[in-house]
C-alpha cells in the first residue's frame, strides 16, 4: 500500500525560494544574459497588457513588485503566498496605490469579476495545481479584461544550461548556471504544451518569446475569457 503524500507547505517552499534567490538580485545581479532577457520579458508583459491608467490590475505571484511598478497609475493588487517576497514587494512599491494580499488565489474569497487586467508571470511551474489557479484567474477577469501570462521554457532552458556547464564559460560561472530556482519547478512545459493548458480556461490572442521567437526562453501569452 503506499503511502500518503505529504501536503506541500507552497508558504514554506515560496519563502525559502525567496531567501535563497533574492528576486532583487536576480533582477539586478544575474549574468548579463538573463538581465536582457529579463528585460524583454517585461517590455513584452508591459506590450501585452497595454492601457492600465486608472484600471483594476493584480499581480498572481507578485514577487518583489518589479512587474507591478511598470503600472504606476493603476489599483494594484500584489497576491503571493510568501512573506518575505510581499516584504520586498512593499519596500520596493511605496508610493504606489496597491494593496498587498498574502495566500494562494484559488483558495481567496475574491469577487468574481474584480479586475481589469491580471499578469501571472513565471509563477504557474512553481504551483501544486495551475489548472485551479488559471479557473480563478478566468472567475477573477472580468468580461473584457485582459490576462497576461508567461512560463520558462524550461525544456530549452535546461539544455541550454546543460550547454553552458560545458564550456569555460560554464566553468567559470559554477553555480550561477542554476541562478533562477529551477529547482522548484513543479511542472515543466514547452510554449505549446502551455497553450494546451491554457485554452482550457482563455482563449490566447497574442504571444511572443524572450529574448526572440528563433530563442523562446520564455513564453509570453495574451490572453482573454472564453
Amino acid at each position: 500500500m503506499t503511502a500518503p503524500q505529504a501536503k506541500l507547505d507552497v508558504e514554506a517552499l515560496n519563502d525559502r525560494l525567496a531567501r535563497e534567490h533574492p528576486i532583487d538580485d536576480y533582477y539586478a545581479r544575474s549574468p548579463l544574459p538573463i538581465r536582457l532577457i529579463e528585460a524583454r520579458r517585461l517590455a513584452i508583459i508591459r506590450q501585452l497588457v497595454g492601457p492600465a491608467d486608472g484600471l483594476d490590475l493584480a499581480e498572481i505571484g507578485s514577487g518583489g513588485g518589479h512587474v507591478l511598478r511598470m503600472f504606476p497609475r493603476a489599483r494594484l493588487t500584489a497576491i503571493d503566498v510568501s512573506t518575505v517576497f510581499l516584504d520586498t514587494a512593499r519596500k520596493n512599491l511605496a508610493g504606489y496605490d496597491v494593496r498587498f494580499l498574502k495566500g494562494e488565489v484559488e483558495k481567496m474569497d475574491l469577487t468574481d469579476a474584480s479586475f481589469d487586467r491580471i499578469i501571472c508571470t513565471e509563477v504557474l511551474e512553481h504551483t501544486e495545481d495551475p489548472e485551479a489557479i488559471l479557473r480563478a484567474l478566468a472567475r477573477l477577469l472580468r468580461p473584457e479584461g485582459v490576462a497576461v501570462i508567461t512560463v520558462p521554457n524550461d525544456p530549452l532552458i535546461l539544455r541550454l544550461k546543460d550547454l553552458v556547464r560545458r564550456t569555460p564559460v560554464g566553468w567559470a560561472l559554477g553555480g550561477r548556471v542554476k541562478w533562477g530556482g529551477d529547482e522548484y519547478h513543479l511542472h515543466r512545459w514547452t510554449p505549446h504544451e502551455f497553450e494546451r493548458l491554457l485554452s482550457k480556461f482563455f482563449r490566447v490572442t497574442h504571444r511572443a518569446s524572450a529574448p526572440f521567437d528563433a530563442l523562446p526562453i520564455r513564453a509570453c501569452f495574451r490572453c482573454v475569457p472564453l
